[in-house]
């Protein structure tokens, strides 16, 4: 084998190896003396990423003065530019003479429970009518025959109290709506909160007729006319009863009118209470008259001693009261 070859193949071998040795020294120099430098796209190496601390800059926000809040009180009035006169001439922005627009406070006030009150008589009135419809019906019909025997008209009343009960009951809820309807239809009582103004007009009926029934036993035992009373109680409270009837779908206008319609319809209502009434003390004379023989003088007395002047008293109680309240 020739020797010139092998020399050969063995310098190029170390030359190779001399090569890799003075790059490595040359690299680390490098790196312990010169600063991290960056490639030629600007980005640092892995090795320098690592090296270089994290630090957190602090950005100083000067805020204007004239636009934002910084603890001192912003200028009354803003300087404008000096481009401003132009637009003080300009057909759609105004810098003077601002237009005020005056912000009205509304109060909404909804009637959904008087709504549901009224509903709720509606259906009471409905199942008394359609579980009791023969009771509905005699009521009627004693209640406009003037010449039918009170005896024989408790007879066949009477022996159903559940219907009574439950007819009383809702002519309590029924004219007292139609009471307080009324005061603040007439202006009293208006500071006072409807329901409460409700409440008290049951509470009123309530202690009214239970003082009415409590004296009228008293008279009848005293005077030893008990059947003479108890027709008289039977009258009061069947005309009761039947107003009680009459009165709501007056109830409904009352309440969800205005104007020429609550008006008409108020006076209308009165008016027939008013005659129910007339209606019922004449019912009670024929009644009373067959029984004790009582002339007609002596029982305009005690319509005006016991009926008429207790409530034009109560009245003028009312009036005195709910007016000073309103």
């Amino acid at each position: 084998m020739p020797a010139r070859p092998i020399f050969a193949k063995y310098m190029i071998k170390y030359f190779f190896l001399l090569t890799l040795l003075l790059g490595a020294l040359c690299s680390q120099a490098q790196d312990s003396t010169a600063p991290p430098s960056t490639d030629t796209a600007g980005v640092p190496t892995i090795r320098q990423v690592a090296r270089k601390p994290m630090v957190r800059r602090k950005e100083k926000i000067v805020p204007d003065s004239t636009l934002y809040f910084s603890g001192k009180k912003l200028p009354a009035t803003i300087d404008y530019p000096s481009d401003s006169a132009w637009l003080t001439a300009h057909p759609y922005f105004h810098f003077t003479d601002p237009v005020r627009h005056g912000i009205s406070l509304k109060q909404w006030k909804g009637k959904e429970t008087i709504f549901y009150s009224i509903i709720a008589l509606l259906l009471l009135f409905a199942l008394i009518k359609n579980g009791f419809t023969r009771y509905i019906q005699d009521l009627f019909k004693i209640f406009f025959q003037t010449t039918v025997n009170q005896r024989q008209t408790k007879e066949q009343l009477t022996q159903s109290p559940l219907p009574s009960l439950l007819l009383n009951i809702f002519f309590l809820l029924s004219i007292g709506m139609f009471l307080a309807l009324l005061l603040q239809y007439f202006g009293l009582g208006t500071s006072l909160n409807f329901w409460i103004l409700y409440l008290y007009c049951i509470a009123g009926l309530v202690i009214i007729y239970l003082m009415k029934f409590i004296s009228l036993k008293m008279v009848g035992w005293i005077f030893q006319v008990p059947d003479a009373v108890d027709s008289y109680i039977f009258i009061v409270f069947t005309t009761n009863k039947v107003i009680g009837m009459f009165l709501l779908p007056f109830l409904v206008l009352l309440a969800f009118t205005y104007g020429f319609v609550s008006e008409a319809a108020m006076n209308l209502s009165i008016f027939m209470v008013l005659a129910l009434l007339a209606y019922r003390y004449f019912l009670s004379y024929v009644s009373i008259h067959r029984t004790v023989r009582i002339h007609f003088f002596h029982f305009i007395l005690y319509l005006c001693a016991f009926e008429i002047v207790p409530l034009l008293l109560i009245n003028k109680l009312l009036f005195r009261l709910l007016g000073e309240t309103s």
